[in-house]
């Protein structure tokens, strides 16, 4: 038998295997599972937060439109009526009436609710009021 060259194993001792160099990125896997599995949580959160954000927004869209709907159909009956109109059936949407104004026949309310997810309040802003001006006759 030839002896080992330089960079070459020497002779085993009998009964034990030698041990093969393991590569250097050995056991990264793991780390890489990991990361993949905390970049999809945060994903998936900002999703549901987006998500949850937009239906918020909608649902005080909705209660302002209905809101400003129910007043302008009393806008004749004047001011502490028409905003009463507002402020029940904003109320009966979950939202707070913050804002009526009375201007002619036109009626412009402003809502707020609470967040579903955050700790803030969505707001919106609806105006309603006749297609026609009432002067004019409708035929």
């Amino acid at each position: 038998m030839r002896p080992p060259g330089p960079g070459e194993p020497g002779p085993r001792e009998p009964g034990r295997c030698q041990a093969r160099p393991r590569p250097p990125d050995a056991g990264s896997a793991t780390a890489w599972w990991i990361s993949l599995c905390v970049l999809l949580w945060f994903l998936t959160y900002a999703l549901l937060l987006t998500a949850t954000a937009r239906l918020d927004r909608d649902r005080a869209s909705a209660a302002a439109d209905l809101a400003a709907l129910a007043a302008a159909a009393r806008a004749h009956e004047g001011t502490g009526t028409v905003c009463a109109a507002a402020r029940r059936t904003a109320e009966a949407n979950g939202a707070t009436l913050d804002t009526c104004e009375l201007s002619g026949l036109t009626v412009t309310v402003t809502v707020s609710l609470p967040a579903s997810a955050l700790p803030r309040e969505v707001s919106a802003r609806a105006r309603a009021g006749p297609v026609h001006d009432p002067s004019e006759e409708v035929e």
